[in-house]
């Protein structure tokens, strides 16, 4: 039988169980994009993902995309790359730049999910020390990053652009290392990507991924902002 999608309350950050969820991952509509909500849907494996003039959109897809840092695949271009030292990688000095920059239209679509609602919540988020910015930098201009919330021992990735060929992978390869020195093992990419596949991505059951964000959530989280300006890459 089919199950309603739920509407949320807009005064308490619940949501309904995940196996409610549509076959595309559609779990609830409606609530609102405050802090408490945010760091509730993030810590239950759930997401907001929606355009200009819809409701807010919450998901919990299945399959559910992740990379675990050990599994990342650099390629012998990238590494190339690597070697030159092309960028400088920074995180957490440009944040609101960077949501910017990865909510412009791409070239394959007008639109984008990431409104001016949602800039201004993840950057509350940012503030208060749970969201972070990954960022490269060359010739002292911002040119590529991404952005995620990092709770437990899990980074939710968001959203990532480049301005320079291959400037928001450097970012994602020193995001990775610095996880693995955190030994943190799941990064949440949340739906399909061809391109995070092709760097070690890969799909699993959300049944399994909860189990794992379950064990990630059970570490404490320590709110604050990061600082491995030029950390040392492979």
């Amino acid at each position: 039988m089919h199950v309603p999608v739920y509407q949320l309350p807009e005064a308490v950050p619940i949501f309904p169980p995940q196996s409610h969820a549509e076959p595309e991952g559609l779990l609830a509509v409606g609530g609102d994009l405050s802090t408490e909500r945010l760091l509730a849907a993030y810590r239950q494996g759930i997401f907001p993902w929606y355009e200009e003039g819809q409701p807010i959109l919450w998901w919990s897809p299945d399959p559910r995309l992740i990379l675990e840092p050990a599994s990342l695949r650099i390629s012998q271009s990238l590494r190339k790359v690597l070697k030159k030292q092309t960028f400088q990688i920074k995180s957490d000095t440009a944040f609101e730049q960077v949501i910017h920059a990865c909510g412009m239209p791409r070239r394959q679509s007008n639109g984008t999910w990431i409104t001016p609602q949602m800039r201004e919540a993840y950057t509350r988020l940012y503030d208060l020390g749970y969201a972070h910015s990954v960022e490269s930098w060359h010739g002292g201009k911002l040119v590529g990053g991404l952005y995620g919330v990092f709770l437990g021992k899990c980074f939710f990735g968001e959203s990532m652009f480049a301005w320079m060929s291959d400037a928001s992978k450097i970012a994602l390869v020193a995001l990775v290392e610095q996880l693995k020195n955190w030994r943190v093992e799941l990064i949440d990419c949340q739906v399909s990507s061809d391109h995070l596949k092709r760097m070690g991505a890969c799909e699993i059951s959300r049944e399994i991924f909860l189990q794992r964000l379950n064990r990630a959530m059970s570490s404490p989280t320590v709110p604050g902002k990061w600082s491995f300006e030029c950390f040392p890459l492979p």
